[in-house]
C-alpha cells in the first residue's frame, strides 16, 4: 500500500506545488482523491500509469480539487477498450459531471459510473469488497464536501513454517485456511490458528478541505494514518474560520481527538513559501506529524 501526494497547494499552484491530488494503490488497486489542474501531468512526473486510477473520490467541486478531470478522462478514454471507471463525490456531483462532460467535445468514450453520496451527518460505507472498506462524512465548508476513510480489513496471515510442519504445502488446503476455514489434512483437523495469526488491517483518512467540525475526530477515529488539510498557521485563525479551513493546531488538536497514530498536513495556503512551521506548530500539540510535499511517497 502505497500513497503518493500529487499535490499540496491551496487553491493556487505555486513553482513548488500542485493544487489537491493523492493516488492510493492497493495491491495494484488505484484511487485518486481529488483531481487538481496539472493532476495528469504529476502522475506522468512521478511514473505513476494513469489508467490505473480505478476509483475517483472528490471531495468537493471547488476547482482547485476537479480542474484536471476533464484533461484525465480525455486520456482515459482514448483507449481502445477503455477500462471501467467509478466517481464518488458529494451531492450534485452527477449534475457537475454532466456540464463538465459537455464542457469539451470528446472524440473518446468513457465506461463512466458516478455515484453521489450524501452521509447526512453519519459515517456513510459506500464500497466494500473482501478486501477493504470506503467510509465518507460530512465536513465543515461553503459547498458539499466529504472527507473519506480507506479502512483495510483483518486478514489471516499463514505461516508457512508451521503449516510445512503439519504436511502442508502452498495449495488449495492453504487457501482455505487463509478464508478462515478448517481443513482435513492426512486424517487431521486442521484450524487456521493452528498455522495462523490474524494481521491487522490499516486505515488511512483522507480530509481534503474543511473547516474545523466534530465530524474530523469521528471520520478519523482511530486512522493509522490521517491527511488533514492545514491552509494556515495560528497566525491566520480567523481567516481559516471565514473560509472553512483548518490552522496546523487546529489539525494536530483534531488529530489527537481522533486518536490517530500518523498525522500529514497538506493543502498549504500558497502565501507560506516553507512548511517548517506547520511542522513545528503542529509538534505542540501531536507528536508523529509531517508536512507533504509534491511526489512525497508513503509507505504503509
Amino acid at each position: 500500500m502505497e500513497l503518493t501526494f500529487l499535490g499540496t497547494s491551496c487553491m493556487v499552484p505555486t513553482k513548488e506545488r500542485n493544487v489537491s491530488g493523492i493516488f492510493l494503490d492497493y495491491n495494484g488497486d488505484g484511487m485518486l482523491f481529488d483531481c487538481g489542474e496539472g493532476t495528469q501531468r504529476q502522475m506522468n512526473i512521478v511514473g505513476i500509469n494513469r489508467n490505473r486510477a480505478r476509483k475517483i473520490l472528490i471531495s468537493h467541486w471547488h476547482g482547485d480539487h476537479v480542474a484536471g478531470l476533464v484533461g484525465l478522462f480525455q486520456t482515459l478514454g482514448n483507449d481502445e477498450n477503455p477500462q471501467k471507471i467509478s466517481l464518488f463525490g458529494p451531492r450534485g456531483t452527477k449534475q457537475r459531471m454532466f456540464h463538465l462532460l459537455n464542457a469539451v467535445v470528446y472524440s473518446t468514450k468513457l465506461d463512466l459510473t458516478i455515484k453521489e453520496l450524501d452521509p447526512k451527518g453519519e459515517v456513510l460505507r459506500f464500497f466494500e469488497n473482501e478486501d477493504y472498506a470506503l467510509e465518507c462524512l460530512d465536513m465543515r465548508h461553503p459547498t458539499p464536501c466529504l472527507g473519506y476513510s480507506f479502512i483495510e480489513k483483518n486478514k489471516l496471515k499463514i505461516n508457512m513454517a508451521k503449516a510445512k510442519e503439519l504436511g502442508l504445502r502452498e495449495g488449495p488446503l492453504i487457501g482455505k485456511l487463509q478464508r478462515g476455514q478448517t481443513v482435513q489434512h492426512k486424517g487431521k483437523e486442521v484450524t487456521p490458528n493452528m498455522v495462523a495469526h490474524m494481521k491487522e488491517g490499516k486505515k488511512i483518512t483522507f480530509i481534503l478541505d474543511t473547516g474545523e467540525t466534530k465530524h474530523i475526530p469521528i471520520l478519523a477515529e482511530g486512522s493509522d494514518l490521517l491527511v488533514l488539510e492545514s491552509t494556515y498557521l495560528s497566525g491566520h485563525e480567523e481567516k481559516a474560520e471565514a473560509h472553512r479551513h483548518l490552522t496546523a493546531k487546529q489539525a494536530a488538536l483534531l488529530a489527537h481527538t481522533a486518536g490517530a497514530k500518523r498525522l500529514i498536513l497538506t493543502h498549504f495556503s500558497q502565501r507560506y513559501k516553507e512548511t517548517r512551521e506547520f511542522e513545528e506548530e503542529a509538534k505542540d500539540y501531536f507528536q508523529d506529524v509531517s508536512c507533504a510535499f509534491d511526489f512525497m511517497k508513503v509507505k504503509l
